[in-house]
């Protein structure tokens, strides 16, 4: 096995070691002129904890990237891989097959809310995100209303970064450089508007959010709108916890006017909440759900949509004769995903991970809460192991400050994920308490010394 010395150096043709290029890699969502002249590299990680090139630790407080679920390194994850790669290195999926997909299909149901039996497979939530849209239209289509071509997001959403889900999505960033995006979208209000500063859990109220659609059809006409998308917790933005009863309220307006409800689960699915999905969470079923992220523990890309049999039959039953669903990846069921997606189901099973993080929850509350009175800190939002610290902005500098923080945090051996001027936490669900507050100890540090 090669060394961490090994990782970050190459042969430069002579058999002599030479520094890692890092000249030719495009980096994604990364300041590249600051990063490759103060590289900060990983090469090693195992359970809660990454090596960096130079060998020291880092606490990982952010499941690589709201990803690593289960932890680092799981030998049974591993074990699973290597196997297949050695049986079946790929075979298509397209009017052939092989039997990993199925069993991962059957398997991942068993955890999806009750009618939710139906699983098409991809390789991120991105292309979860233009999956779930695509099946709504053809749901419709199917069913002779292919009038109904309007999609509804929601501000400070975010569905990837394709461009159905850039469409939908609600961050401007994401938006503003790509000028065309799909025609026929529009968007609710995100759900922090008066929110309760440093509201423990579920916001108490936020007036009546969910009532906006009804404003939308009133303007659009709902015989227009095809489907509505939202996260359950709005995760990449820093964290937007909903009102009580704004999910359900959702729920009753779509079925009314005959609107599909896309929960994008891509965060909250497998744990985050301590429970298998936030539809679990909340109590709402939606009539799409997509996935990603957690379901191979981020071992191999893979992503996944699920949706109730009478989306799936109205699609299936109502085509031509032939290829019912004009859409699909090559690697869509690829043979190692299905297998680590098995394999990762198989480890939050058998350990409890989902229960283990509903118990967890209430002391990560009280240690993320327990930030409050650290510099420049303007809130703090929780639901089960997920935290959005938010930073006062530095004048005519938004986001500074929180990657301040972040590169202070790597150095002191933390990871963080920042998003504008907010910390996002979400830790693997293997953290102990005493990992939790270590977490707590080195943020309250690095915000004590960020100006």
């Amino acid at each position: 096995m090669a060394s961490l010395g090994d990782v970050v150096m190459q042969a430069d043709g002579t058999g002599a070691a030479a520094p890692l290029d890092l000249d030719h890699f495009w980096m994604p969502f990364t300041n590249n002129r600051f990063f490759k002249a103060n590289p900060r590299l990983f090469a090693a990680a195992q359970d809660m904890h990454y090596t960096t090139t130079t060998g020291a630790q880092v606490l990982d407080a952010t499941s690589g990237l709201w990803c690593v679920n289960a932890g680092h390194g799981r030998a049974p994850i591993t074990e699973a891989i290597r196997e297949a790669a050695g049986v079946l290195d790929f075979a298509p999926t397209f009017q052939l097959g092989h039997p990993l997909p199925f069993r991962l299909a059957s398997e991942l149901t068993r955890i999806l809310p009750a009618g939710m039996d139906r699983v098409f497979f991809t390789n991120s939530g991105s292309e979860s995100v233009e999956t779930a849209l695509k099946m709504a239209l053809a749901y419709h289509h199917a069913r002779g209303d292919s009038g109904r071509f309007r999609l509804i997001g929601r501000q400070r959403g975010y569905h990837g970064t394709n461009f159905g889900g850039v469409s939908v999505g609600g961050i401007g960033g994401n938006r503003r450089r790509y000028v065309s995006q799909v025609w026929g979208v529009d968007h609710l209000s995100h759900t922090h508007t008066d929110a309760v500063r440093f509201q423990k859990g579920l916001q108490p109220g936020n007036g009546n959010l969910a009532e906006e659609l009804e404003e939308l059809v009133a303007l659009h006409g709902g015989e227009t709108i095809a489907a509505v998308i939202v996260e359950p917790v709005a995760g990449s933005t820093g964290v937007l916890v909903p009102p009580q009863g704004y999910l359900q309220r959702l729920r009753e307006i779509t079925a009314k006017h005959g609107i599909l409800l896309i929960f994008d689960e891509v965060i909250t699915g497998f744990g985050r909440l301590g429970t298998a999905t936030g539809a679990e969470f909340f109590g709402v079923t939606p009539d799409i759900l997509t996935l990603a992220k957690g379901l191979t523990n981020a071992t191999v890309p893979m992503g996944a949509v699920a949706a109730t049999r009478a989306v799936h039959d109205t699609v299936v039953d109502g085509s031509p004769e032939g290829i019912e669903f004009y859409h699909g990846y090559t690697y869509s069921g690829h043979p190692l995903a299905a297998a680590a997606g098995i394999a990762t189901l198989g480890v939050y099973r058998d350990e409890g991970l989902f229960a283990r993080a509903a118990q967890l929850a209430p002391a990560w509350e009280a240690a993320m809460h327990g930030l409050r009175d650290c510099p420049n800190v303007i809130d703090i939002r929780n639901l089960g192991l997920v935290a959005g610290i938010e930073l006062a902005p530095r004048d005519g500098k938004v986001g500074a400050r929180a990657m301040e923080a972040f590169h202070r945090a790597f150095d002191a051996g933390l990871l963080i994920r920042v998003t504008g001027d907010i910390i996002a936490l979400s830790p693997p669900l293997i953290v102990s308490e005493a990992q939790i507050g270590e977490i707590a100890d080195k943020l309250r540090k690095v915000l004590q010394e960020t100006a």
